[in-house]
């Protein structure tokens, strides 16, 4: 018991030390905030408290990594914007001795061939960039309703001749009462550190660290089911300020009113369970809408998700869909069970 209270304490005052790591475009390796399933694409990109079993989501938040997991597997491929291509891959296994469940993901970001220029423009060549993250995590059970997790993650990104990798944890607590339909969690995200520079200086860029909380209710008498996530907790003013641009365009799309700035470290989210075979999900990520909306045009259904669930018996087929100004991306995600077994 000292050992892990010594831990906590530990955890604790690192996080105190970090949680004025920069925001916005300062951060190294932020393909980690892209969601790596469908269903957490359609609860709108960012969620560590929805009550599912889904593995895909534990990839995420190692708390929701749990027993009747075992021995799944979820594949996902994401048809992003402009050419690029995502896929990732996660399979959990339970240790029956020490009562832990386990997990293992890969998610890989393709942009495709790119031409490779000078300062001038003159073309030499091509190349292929190419992100991907490979992570372990462990999930246990405390006092009947608490689950803690932890993952660890190495991280690595190729530019032609510029290439990074670097190390990082994440560190979750779920409270999850099955009676009540209710799920609570949080999650101390991308604790960790640049290993080797682009530019193979000593000089290293920071981390897209994040602390989220989230909530999850399903109704007892209807089919629905609420989330409430609340995401980089550790700063106030979380709009990226581009004076430059600004300046260009003639005026600011940020609004420094204090109810925008609270909930624009807001997403939310619901499903419907249309029958224990299909579900729709949607989701509204308030920061992406302010993001994604432009100057002088219609910015229409940026930051809303969709998704459809169909849950067959031994395979649940996930859809997500989402709207960047006049595009959409494409995600489906697959899971199974290595056995054959029903899900």
């Amino acid at each position: 018991m000292f050992n892990k209270i010594s831990i906590v304490s530990f955890l604790l005052l690192f996080c105190i030390q970090i949680n004025a790591q920069t925001l916005g475009g300062a951060t190294v390796f932020n393909f980690l905030n892209q969601p790596n399933a469908a269903q957490l694409s359609a609860l709108g990109g960012i969620n560590i408290s929805n009550i599912s079993n889904d593995i895909g989501l534990s990839f995420n938040n190692p708390a929701l990594l749990r027993d009747n997991m075992q021995q799944q597997f979820s594949a996902s491929f994401n048809n992003f914007l402009a050419g690029i291509k995502n896929s990732s891959l996660t399979s959990a296994f339970h240790a029956d001795k020490i009562n832990t469940n386990f997990a293992f993901g890969v998610n890989y970001f393709d942009y495709g061939n790119l031409p490779q220029t000078d300062a001038a423009g003159n073309v030499l060549g091509s190349f292929h960039p190419n992100d991907y993250v490979m992570q372990f995590s462990a999930s246990h059970i405390y006092l009947q309703h608490f689950w803690y997790g932890m993952t660890f993650k190495y991280i690595n990104s190729n530019y032609a001749q510029y290439k990074s990798n670097g190390i990082a944890f994440d560190i979750g607590v779920a409270y999850h009462d099955s009676a009540s339909l209710f799920q609570a969690s949080v999650l101390i995200k991308n604790l960790g550190t640049q290993l080797k520079t682009y530019d193979g200086s000593d000089k290293k860029s920071e981390l897209p660290f994040d602390i989220e909380a989230g909530i999850t209710k399903r109704l007892a008498r209807a089919p629905i089911q609420f989330s409430l996530t609340a995401h980089h907790l550790q700063a106030f003013n979380i709009y990226y300020n581009d004076t430059t641009f600004n300046a260009s365009e003639g005026g600011s799309l940020l609004n420094n009113v204090t109810v925008d700035k609270i909930f624009s470290h807001l997403v939310l989210a619901a499903q419907f369970f249309i029958s224990d075979k299909l579900e729709v999900t949607t989701g509204y990520n308030f920061l992406r809408r302010h993001d994604l909306n432009a100057y002088n045009q219609a910015n229409g259904l940026n930051g809303l998700s969709l998704g459809l669930g169909v849950l067959l018996k031994k395979l649940h087929i996930h859809y997500a869909t989402g709207f960047y100004q006049q595009n959409m991306f494409h995600q489906l995600s697959l899971n199974l069970n290595w056995k054959g077994t029903e899900l």
